[in-house]
């Protein structure tokens, strides 16, 4: 059984287990995160109509918030002087999915 959820602009397939990295997400009080599934494979049973999935519910523990690699940026203009430095880490937050139900 697997699901296809929206997390983070983006579309991941997890099952139970699985971990995964998005953007930066806050848990509740207990450290769970719910994720909108867009499907749902059961088997050979595919369910991928919204009003089915509206109770179905993808539950997630955060495992603790990373930081993305860094990216540095630099611009520069020929025989003017001109140089700008600058660097760029995402915030990140991994995730293991615990049920899906």
């Amino acid at each position: 059984m697997y699901a296809i959820v929206r997390a983070g602009g983006r579309q991941e397939k997890v099952s139970v287990g699985d971990t995964i990295v998005v953007d930066r997400i806050a848990g509740d009080s207990e450290g769970n995160v719910q994720l909108k599934p867009l499907m749902l494979v059961d088997g050979t049973t595919i369910t991928s109509d919204a009003s089915s999935l509206a109770s179905t519910k993808v539950v997630a523990e955060v495992v603790r918030d990373d930081k993305g690699p860094k990216i540095t940026i630099l611009k520069f203009k020929n025989k003017t002087g001109y140089r700008r430095r600058q660097g760029h880490r995402s915030k990140l937050t991994r995730l293991r999915v615990t049920s899906i139900g």
